[in-house]
């Protein structure tokens, strides 16, 4: 029986199997799109919850919009059928004396406004976004004026400007000052409601810019300080640049709003003394109640709103930047 050679060599091992690339991964594949029936049914289920937001712009907003335009060229007396008359409530508008008066009285009161009323408000929030304590507390006391009814704030105005026992001159006596006629003077009183209209609408505003100011990084103040900048420079050239987009926005409202001012000469002074505080707004507030002449009013409405429209549209184009 033969027996195998102690010196015979042993068989080389076999080598490791090759490993197998592992496979691609797979793409996952979009999910099926949903059928048309159901794509429907959401857009509907979405207009649906829009439906009475929309019907409440529709009733009280657009379609008087739109009647006032079409009353502009009619003869309107409510209970009598319109008579369709062209643009002779446009040109009877034009002559009347108080067209004049009412378009300069607006003019002046929105640049007064915008002289008083716009930087005051600015000034105001970059004090209180400086401060370190209370700065919720004056956050609130600025806010307060704005939950004021404006007729409520239009009549403590009128007491506080009563040249008899107002507050107003009876601070002036306490300080040795000579008194102001205020509202009742044909040369004041223009002035006199632009403060009302300032100090009724300023916290809305002031909050606007707080939060403008602290969404601008504190990294830009920091290097502006490491410059040498000084308050004024860091104001200039950081804060100014980087809330320019809100400072002109509001800048386009607050025109928008002040050449629509009503409830300040209607409470305080009745368009006087002198139709020295008659508004636009004012004027057409006249027409419809006063005069009956609903043609006149919707005459002017159309103005104002084809004024404010091309100066909207102006004002966007100039100020609009490519970024």
């Amino acid at each position: 029986m033969s027996t195998a050679s102690p010196h015979t060599a042993p068989l080389p091992a076999a080598p490791p199997p090759a490993r197998s690339a592992a496979p691609a991964p797979r793409k996952a594949s979009p999910g099926p799109r949903r059928p048309l029936r159901r794509r429907l049914a959401d857009q509907a289920r979405a207009y649906a919850f829009l439906l009475g937001g929309l019907l409440c712009f529709a009733l009280f907003s657009w379609y008087p919009a739109l009647r006032s335009v079409v009353i502009a060229f009619q003869k309107y007396t409510p209970g009598a059928d319109p008579e369709w008359v062209g643009t002779a409530n446009f040109t009877r508008v034009f002559q009347d004396p108080e067209f004049g008066a009412a378009w300069r009285n607006t003019a002046t009161f929105t640049v007064l406004a915008l002289l008083i009323g716009f930087a005051v408000p600015f000034v105001m929030a970059l004090v209180i976004n400086e401060l370190r304590h209370a700065r919720a507390f004056f956050r609130v006391v600025v806010y307060l004026p704005v939950m004021i009814p404006p007729v409520v704030s239009s009549l403590l105005w009128k007491w506080f400007y009563d040249p008899g026992a107002g507050l107003a001159n009876e601070a002036l006596r306490f300080l040795h000052l000579p008194t102001s006629n205020w509202s009742n003077g044909a040369d004041t009183a223009l002035v006199s409601l632009v403060l009302v209209a300032t100090w009724a609408n300023l916290g809305g505003t002031v909050l606007i810019y707080l939060a403008a100011l602290q969404n601008i990084p504190g990294e830009l103040y920091e290097a502006a300080e490491l410059d040498g900048a000084s308050v004024w420079q860091r104001v200039r050239h950081v804060t100014v640049p980087q809330t320019r987009f809100v400072i002109l926005m509001l800048m386009l409202l607050q025109i928008i709003a002040t050449m629509q001012v009503f409830t300040e000469p209607f409470v305080i002074t009745g368009g006087g003394p002198e139709n020295s505080t008659v508004t636009l707004l004012y004027l057409i507030y006249k027409y419809a109640f006063l005069y009956n002449d609903f043609g006149g009013a919707c005459a002017l409405s159309v103005m104002l709103l084809l004024l404010l429209g091309a100066f909207s549209a102006l004002y966007l184009r100039f100020t609009r930047t490519d970024d």
